[in-house]
């Protein structure tokens, strides 16, 4: 049975607050690490409203994420803070994504995160990779089986 077009806003919205409460609950409440960066609010979002689109597939979120962290890492590392590294990171980060053809939107804030916060190489870890693969493992849970949307549409 497909799901009303009006309480579709509804599905999600409880969605995305369980997607971000179960990366919360396991980053606050066990020993594991922490799972949630900011961006992944905007992840959940895609991924449920514009599922079909290119920047919503797994492979998109999963390598957008790592790159955008990875990039954050290596400038804060070699370059520190400044509102150059802060501009540079996000433009490399977006070239690059344009050119593997990982573009996932929200991981275009990953080297902010990396620049402001400071994060050691652990971080590419705990939240990035460990978060991805919950918000991707969850939403097509939700997709498939309450929204009964056909997701993913490709994986790699």
């Amino acid at each position: 049975m497909k799901i009303p077009k009006k309480l579709e806003p509804l599905i999600a919205g409880f969605a995305a607050s369980i997607i971000i409460g179960i990366l919360s609950f396991l980053s606050f409440e066990t020993s594991t690490g922490f799972w949630l960066m900011f961006s992944f609010g905007s992840t959940t979002l895609i991924v449920l409203i514009f599922y079909e689109s290119e920047f919503a597939q797994p492979s998109n979120i999963f390598f957008g994420h790592l790159l955008g962290i990875i990039v954050g890492i290596l400038f804060n590392k070699f370059f520190g803070i400044s509102f150059i590294t802060l501009g540079l990171s996000v433009g490399t980060t977006v070239t690059l994504m344009m050119y593997l053809k990982i573009i996932h939107p929200p991981a275009a804030a990953n080297p902010l995160i990396a620049l402001f916060a400071d994060v050691s190489l652990n971080y590419i870890i705990f939240p990035v990779i460990v978060g991805s693969i919950v918000i991707i493992f969850l939403t097509i849970l939700i997709n498939r089986f309450i929204l009964k949307r056909s997701y993913p549409k490709k994986w790699l």
